[in-house]
């Protein structure tokens, strides 16, 4: 699915009845740590990868995350709640 608008991407949010949010600039923080230390780890990649903000996200929220990939996760998210199928 692509949009050529602004307003097109806006009337199918509205349509999916999705919820957008900010990620709280705790969870920035929290992100940047856990790059931080994926880094330290022998990580290559240069740029803050997704994950981090989806799990920092997550985390500060008290949200379960719902995953594919749980090692990832929990290593750099110790206390958040993760379900892998």
């Amino acid at each position: 699915m692509s949009f050529s608008t602004l307003e097109g991407l806006d009337r199918a949010i509205s349509t999916l009845a999705l919820e957008l949010r900010d990620v709280p600039r705790p969870a920035l923080f929290l992100a940047a740590k856990a790059f931080l230390q994926y880094r330290r780890r022998g990580g290559s990649t240069s740029q803050v990868v997704p994950d981090f903000f989806i799990g920092a996200h997550a985390t500060v929220a008290g949200w379960p995350l719902l995953t594919r990939d749980a090692r990832r996760f929990n290593t750099y998210f110790p206390s958040l709640d993760v379900i892998a199928p």
